[in-house]
């Protein structure tokens, strides 16, 4: 799940839609795709939808937090367990696999920062819609590596990325708990816009001028929890923590506008169904 894991759910019809085709062209694809190499029918599709809420930091460096939906939804096939995502990456989806790697667009949306937020007049930095890919590998059944960059179409208009390692425990679909390490990193042009104080902006605001490289943005660690109460429903948790760091951190206003530290958390309640798939 990414900071915004609802995207997930709003794109979904359109990853659906991409490529429409004529109804008879359509239920033919869909035939084919629920046989096997074989021709064998396939095991029937199990889906699982979570919602609930989640704080996240209002935006980078900022010191409050703001309550958004948390919204995820997973499939897979009879009686395969649910691929592991991690609470806090991209919505994206596979257009590549292969020896256990995985490559795909990554999608995220970071959130605004108002005038008069911090408390000081510092400019707008708008609702940035982000773009871009990941690459996974997966090293056996308990550990995963995952890289993504994506590049800001509006709002800070700067490439942000994200580098991180998931070790994952679990018992089939009954339970799945994830821990593991993350790096942001974050260009120029994303950092002077959250992070930076122009000559101007220091005259206005009494915050000394600074002008940010890009870098290493922060470091942290993110463990989700997933725990499955009877056959349908379950719950979802996450935690995860970022500390601000090189520029990011040394910034005038992190340091005396927000903060460094930067916590996220988020609570919801699953619904399983499709596939006769009982938890075990």
């Amino acid at each position: 799940m990414s900071r915004y894991p609802w995207l997930a759910g709003a794109l979904l019809p359109l990853v659906a839609l991409a490529s429409p085709a004529p109804a008879q062209q359509q239920s033919s694809s869909t035939a084919a795709a629920d046989r096997d190499d074989q021709g064998e029918a396939k095991p029937p599709r199990r889906w699982r939808v979570g919602l609930g809420v989640q704080a996240v930091p209002s935006f980078p460096g900022s010191d409050s937090v703001s309550l958004r939906p948390l919204v995820d939804v997973a499939r897979a096939r009879g009686d395969e367990p649910f691929e592991f995502e991690a609470p806090d990456e991209s919505f994206g989806f596979p257009i590549v696999r292969g020896g256990g790697f995985e490559v795909g667009p990554a999608l995220n949306i970071e959130g605004s920062r108002k005038p008069g937020k911090l408390g000081a007049a510092l400019p707008k930095v708008s609702t940035t819609f982000e773009a871009g890919a990941f690459v996974s590998w997966q090293l056996g059944e308990s550990f995963r590596l995952r890289a993504e960059g994506r590049k800001g179409l509006g709002g800070h208009d700067g490439w942000v990325g994200n580098v991180g390692a998931d070790y994952v425990a679990r018992n089939g679909d009954a339970w799945l708990f994830s821990i593991g390490p993350r790096v942001t990193l974050s260009d120029r042009t994303f950092n002077r816009a959250y992070f930076g104080v122009t000559p101007a902006d220091a005259a206005v605001t009494g915050l000394a001028a600074f002008d940010p490289n890009g870098g290493v943005q922060a470091i942290g660690g993110t463990a989700g929890l997933l725990f499955q109460l009877s056959p349908s429903w379950g719950v979802y948790s996450y935690a995860k923590y970022d500390r601000l760091v090189s520029d990011a951190g040394r910034s005038p206003v992190v340091r005396q506008l927000g903060s460094r530290d930067q916590f996220s958390g988020g609570l919801a309640l699953t619904y399983t169904w499709g596939g006769g798939r009982k938890a075990r």
